[in-house]
């Protein structure tokens, strides 16, 4: 049977496993992909522009659009490539866990932009860290810390952002860093998915051999509209 085939990873993505719409399709886009109004901020590290894995990167996205049922993704913008090193809040997320606990759940997300801001004066930031690449899915690239040294600066900069902003999240421990090529519009046929596993498979290989770390600019705070574009509001250097 195809599903046998194929890696426990993959069956997210495939249809067989995973019948039903994404829960973002109409939240987060359309069923045409288009993305839809979707307001909150993030802590992110943008793709180092000019760089030699930047350049990479977008490459690997660009070989996704010559996939199988690729029209069942939505793509998004090449620009707004980055790293979440620490989620923000968001509009349709507004529950204990994952607001800040002092602040009441109706606050304007404009205006929980502004009070996290302000906090973040008054935040000392994590260690250096490097990151690479540990594989390639439909929806992008997920990431962890080339050392176990950048693993620990890692979770110290989360732990730091939890402190200072009070609220964790259920997944803080096992977040899993990644960069979003696209969202799960429609999961994929395991035919498709078949030949998605092995190009990415060979693409992961192809990758890690040529770079041991990914070129990330520092943290920055940023506000968003929506999943194309995140604006950068406070720059966190390294300490």
């Amino acid at each position: 049977m195809l599903t046998s085939a194929l890696s426990p990873v993959f069956h997210a993505y495939s249809e067989t496993h995973h019948p039903l719409p994404s829960r973002h399709v109409g939240v987060r886009y359309d069923r045409s992909g288009n993305f839809l109004y979707e307001p909150g901020n993030t802590i992110v590290c943008h793709l180092t522009e000019g760089s030699e894995t930047q350049a990479a990167i977008i490459d690997l996205r660009s070989l996704y659009l010559d996939l199988p049922e690729v029209e069942r993704l939505a793509f998004t913008p090449v620009s707004s490539l980055h790293m979440t090193l620490f989620q923000g809040i968001i509009e349709h997320r507004r529950q204990p866990g994952f607001w800040p606990a002092d602040l009441p759940l109706d606050t304007p997300i404009d205006d929980m932009t502004q009070i996290m801001a302000q906090r973040l004066a008054r935040f000392q930031a994590g260690p250096s860290f490097r990151v690479g690449l540990v594989d390639l899915r439909p929806t992008g690239m997920t990431l962890d810390g080339v050392t176990e040294a950048d693993k620990a600066a890692l979770a110290e900069w989360r732990n730091r952002l939890v402190d200072l902003f009070g609220y964790r999240h259920p997944d803080h421990e096992t977040y899993r860093f990644h960069i979003t090529f696209a969202y799960v519009i429609r999961t994929l046929s395991d035919a498709a998915l078949l030949e998605w596993q092995q190009v990415l498979g060979e693409q992961t290989e192809a990758f890690q051999a040529r770079f041991e770390a990914i070129e990330l600019n520092p943290p920055a705070f940023c506000s968003f509209n929506d999943m194309k574009h995140f604006e950068e509001l406070v720059v966190l250097d390294h300490s």
